[in-house]
């Protein structure tokens, strides 16, 4: 494989929004096997939403240095898993905002990204609202290409379709 091919490949980053749904370690082990099986490397992101107005700006800071604190603690015990799998450490992002906003704005910011993984929500109340709003009003704003693995498959099917 040519020298600049192989960079390439190497230097590929699998990007997984973390949220707080149970279909998230569904893409997160995708990511994993993908990177684990083709090269590259996984990103986690985690978006923490903008502490409402505190009647005393010190309990706003403080309650949004919580949040950010939970955020890293999260990225730091799932980093664990995806080393498990791939045998490096992924990039940790976090971010204050909303999500699809924060995540499209990573998005134009770093090329190295060259994939988006996210699970579709396992209930047969639709794909989720990042995964609607991506496919739809803000579809034209993606720069990468977008897997949605379906969030009920088991490890044995995520092993076997990456």
């Amino acid at each position: 494989m040519p020298e600049a091919a192989e960079r390439a490949r190497r230097d590929r980053v699998f990007l997984v929004v973390v949220d707080d749904s149970p279909e998230r370690a569904v893409a997160l082990r995708y990511a994993a096997l993908r990177v684990a099986k083709s090269g590259g490397r996984v990103a986690l992101l985690r978006v923490v939403e903008p502490v409402e107005q505190a009647e005393w700006a010190g309990i706003g800071a403080m309650m949004a240095q919580e949040r950010l604190e939970e955020a890293e603690s999260m990225l730091a015990g799932l980093a664990a898993q995806v080393k498990e799998i791939t045998g490096g450490l992924p990039m940790l992002i976090t971010r204050e905002g909303k999500t699809a906003e924060q995540l499209l704005a990573l998005l134009a910011e770093d090329p190295r990204i060259s994939i988006l993984v996210l699970a579709a929500a396992a209930d047969s109340k639709g794909p989720g609202p990042l995964i609607q709003a991506l496919t739809g009003r803000l579809a034209s704003k993606m720069t990468v290409p977008m897997t949605v693995v379906p969030g009920t498959m088991s490890d044995a099917e995520l092993d076997r379709v990456t």
